[in-house]
């Protein structure tokens, strides 16, 4: 019987390089409108820090404990980015026209809010639903 090897020092290093680099995917979506970085940068950033989780842990308990569609993921990031264009359409706009606009929330403060954000955020998901999707099958052949 092959004892399984004990990879605490992996896991425990994962755990903190995973947070980094969430972190860091998140500030490039929420910046990308502004400055370089948005939606297809942050969605394979999470896509690396997700992956660095399978590899760290093992495949069947990851997917035990992320019970995502990856499919369905892809297919509500694309309506986000169609319906962002539509939208603009619909008001006698040109499609995918950009709006912007300053409001004052509670406990931020004045935020910028913007429908290029909407759309960075459908990018987002369907970057990083498609290269999950990708890499689990590749992963999953390879049995």
């Amino acid at each position: 019987m092959m004892q399984k090897p004990n990879n605490m020092m992996l896991q425990t290093l994962a755990r903190l390089i995973i947070l980094i680099i969430l972190s860091f995917s998140i500030y490039l979506l929420l910046a990308g409108h502004n400055s370089p970085g948005g939606g297809f940068v942050g969605g394979l950033m999470t896509a690396s820090a997700i992956l660095i989780l399978y590899l760290s842990f093992d495949l069947k308990s990851i997917q035990k404990a992320i019970k995502f569609d990856y499919i369905k993921i892809i297919g509500m990031g694309l309506l986000f980015a169609s319906l962002t264009g539509v939208v603009s359409m619909l008001f006698g706009f040109p499609f995918l026209k950009h709006f912007f606009d300053y409001f004052t929330l509670p406990i931020l403060g004045e935020v910028e809010l913007t429908t290029a954000m909407v759309f960075d955020l459908g990018v987002y998901f369907v970057v990083l639903a498609s290269a999950l999707t990708i890499i689990l099958t590749i992963a999953e052949d390879d049995k």
